[in-house]
């Protein structure tokens, strides 16, 4: 499948069901510092919608931090180039790999539109600089879900996996993608 079918057929679908379910997140659901309930359970105990700000990466890591804002505009940048720079050069030849990209530039154009544009909305920044209310930005994460025995490997969740959205959702079925199209690359080989 050529590279803008890939990108007609799946990643723009899906940056826009990221996108629309984050603006509806941000739209229904009062932020995590009021005082107001911001979570739904949709399935008591097991499946909640919430609303969760997220400065970091996987598992929150650099959250709140001074660095975070910077280094996570700029690395999902350098990974567009890099994936764009693999693709030219042929480096994914299996459909599974091919997708897996298509599912990365979702979830990689998805997360950094949220930090550019989040700080922006956020009505205590207004009148701040620019630099503020972009290093004010953040992922929107919506969907929590309780793992059996998430407790036991880490006992402040709750047993609560970290909350997460489309476009992390898409990230890691394209990691489980290239990993099975490079096993299937190794046993061609083989």
């Amino acid at each position: 499948m050529s590279f803008p079918r890939l990108l007609l057929y799946f990643t723009l679908p899906l940056y826009l069901l990221d996108q629309a379910t984050k603006f509806l997140t941000v739209a229904y659901f009062p932020p995590p510092w009021s005082d107001q309930a911001h979570d739904m359970p949709l399935i008591p105990q097991v499946f909640h919608l919430v609303r969760v700000h997220n400065q970091g990466v996987a598992f929150g890591f650099g959250n709140g931090t001074a660095w975070a804002p910077l280094v996570f505009l700029l690395v999902p940048l350098l990974a567009l180039v890099m994936l764009r720079i693999f693709w030219l050069k042929g480096a994914f030849q299996h459909v599974l790999s091919k997708l897996a990209v298509a599912l990365l530039l979702c979830g990689i154009a998805g997360n950094l539109t949220d930090r550019l544009i989040q700080g922006f909305r956020l009505q205590e920044y207004f009148g701040e600089s620019f630099w503020s209310r972009l290093s004010a930005g953040y992922v929107v994460d919506f969907i929590a879900i309780k793992l059996p025995f998430y407790d036991k490997l880490v006992p402040s969740s709750g047993g609560w996996w970290p909350a997460f959205n489309v476009a992390d959702s898409c990230i890691c079925i394209a990691a489980c993608l290239l990993f099975l199209g490079g096993l299937r690359e190794d046993n061609k080989a083989g």
